[in-house]
């Protein structure tokens, strides 16, 4: 729906400007395999690891399910002594509707299996594994660093501790695997996590219009769409992260020193997915013991605060092909917004300045469309005189051009050029989580929202309608109501998009509707 829209919109400004110009009287898979790094070279073979024995490797018996909770500063965070495993995590400074009395953000929800499960099957480790913990409640106030530390002893001997480590005011958690071989024997393979990702299905809010796995794999952002992973599974090697994004919100397991060798992800069913995320090989010989660290992020898709997570993951904010663009114009909306307190008045503000940056492009643009207009009796002379050779006709219409200094692209060319901005801006308020939420003025009170009764779209029409009116054209009648048609379009294309995006586009009419007005009546004093 996302791209018809932009598509149609781009495509109908093209025809808006250049139409009269040119024609005045007529009508994934996965990524593939790296070389072996250097990290996994080292692993000794496989092969050369004996079987532990099945009475070393059965399940330890079944001991009493704890919850443990973490209180953040951001977010309140639920763990379990079995598997040593997160089952909820709920942010606290954003909520699942504009009114503040709603409930939270709930990035994990399974008490019943979780996310973040650790299997090593090898060691006798697996989804029931019972834990021993370090503390039944922790507490991380803002500045504070603490750990949270799950520890079992497999029948055979292998011993392995999760270490949480948390830091009030950041939605990063540190995450360390360490496994000690106890045993009398050597034993090995990875380790693997396993990430469980669900819809909220009494969800109204639109932040699940896009949604899905995300990974990140030499320097590319690979986004699956979830009815490709029903009934298969897509595999990459080495990702720098991997996790589930959906519009605002990102869950992502990150990669410290090499610690993913492969990443799998597949649809269980239609708004479950599972992510079976594998370490390099292990291998250890009795007493020997190894680390594994990654970084976890249950957090908003906040540009500032994706990057400060490092390993490239404020690419998880895909901002499509003009985000060298995109990115700026993010910063300054909140820039803008730190002074002025409103993303309403920050959206307007960028939008002036914009309009005035392209102000030497658009007067060139209507001035030439206005001389277009002025020799157009001329053209269709010429037309008249010479409706039977071509090619005399179009010899006699550039000379028309040559005499009068009139470039036939000159009303086109110019809107060419703004088209990037338009993608880009359009990008960073269609998915800007700066936005979710955000008040206006009277009636809009979410800038990510539809405006709830169509005021804004309607006044846009107009605005459009009057634009149109004002922009010299050369075409016969029939065309130019073809053209009417055209705010018509873009109305009804525009009442379910974010209040913010026809915010701009509303001030960007008017600007240009003020705009035409002086340069139409400049050209006219001067004859």
């Amino acid at each position: 729906m996302e791209k018809r829209a932009l598509i149609a919109v781009v495509l109908s400004i093209l025809v808006f400007y250049g139409y009269t110009a040119l024609f005045p009287a007529k009508r994934v898979e996965g990524p593939a395999p790296p070389p072996t790094s250097a990290q996994e070279q080292a692993q000794p073979a496989p092969a050369a690891i004996p079987a532990v024995p099945a009475a070393a490797v059965s399940a330890p018996a079944p001991a009493v399910r704890k919850e443990i909770t973490v209180e953040s500063p951001l977010y309140t965070a639920v763990f379990s002594t079995q598997g040593g495993d997160l089952v909820r995590l709920v942010l606290k400074r954003y909520h699942e509707a504009a009114d503040p009395r709603s409930r939270n953000v709930t990035l994990v929800d399974d008490p019943a299996q979780g996310t973040l499960l650790t299997v090593a099957p090898w060691a006798g480790l697996d989804r029931g594994t019972s834990f021993t913990t370090s503390a039944d409640a922790l507490s991380v106030g803002a500045g504070e660093a603490k750990q949270l530390v799950f520890t079992s002893t497999a029948p055979g001997g292998v011993i392995l501790r999760k270490t949480y480590s948390f830091r009030g005011g950041d939605y990063g958690i540190g995450l360390e695997y360490s496994v000690a071989n106890g045993g009398a024997v050597r034993v090995g393979g990875p380790l693997q996590t396993i990430l469980t990702y669900h819809l909220a299905p009494d969800v109204k809010e639109s932040r699940f219009e896009t949604h899905g796995p995300v990974v990140f794999a030499q320097d590319k952002l690979i986004v699956e769409k979830p009815k490709d992973l029903l009934g298969q599974a897509k595999s990459y090697q080495a990702p720098t992260w991997s996790g589930y994004a959906d519009k605002y919100f990102l869950s992502a397991l990150l990669a410290r020193g090499g610690s993913i060798a492969t990443a799998s992800v597949k649809a269980l069913q239609p708004g479950k997915y599972e992510e079976l995320i594998s370490s390099p090989e292990i291998a250890l010989n009795p007493g020997e013991s190894r680390a594994v660290s990654y970084r976890l992020y249950f957090g908003p898709k906040d540009l500032d605060i994706l990057k400060a997570q490092g390993e490239n993951l404020e690419r998880a904010i895909d901002l499509g092909w003009f985000a060298v663009l995109a990115k700026p114009l993010l910063h300054a909306l909140k820039f803008l917004h730190h002074y002025v307190g409103n993303y309403g008045l920050a959206i307007i503000i960028i939008t002036v300045v914009i309009k005035v940056l392209f102000y030497p492009l658009t007067h060139s643009s209507y001035k030439s469309m206005k001389e277009m207009q002025k020799i157009q009796p001329k053209m269709q002379e010429l037309r008249e005189k010479y409706k039977n050779d071509r090619e005399t006709m179009n010899r006699a219409i550039m000379e028309l051009y040559q005499t009068h200094k009139v470039n036939p692209l000159g009303g086109c060319l110019p809107m060419l050029v703004q088209i990037p901005v338009f993608f880009a801006l359009y990008k960073s308020l269609m998915f800007s989580i700066e936005l979710r939420h955000a008040p206006f003025f009277l009636w809009i009170q979410d800038l990510s929202a539809k405006d709830p009764y169509y005021v804004t779209p309607i006044i846009m029409g107009i605005t459009m309608v009057i634009q149109q009116r004002m922009t010299p054209s050369q075409m016969d009648p029939v065309q130019q109501k073809m053209m009417m048609a055209l705010p018509v379009v873009f109305t009804f294309m525009f009442l379910n998009f974010p209040s913010g995006l026809v915010l701009y586009w509303l001030v960007n009419n008017v600007l240009t509707i003020t705009q035409q007005y002086y340069i139409n009546k400049s050209i006219s004093a001067r004859g």
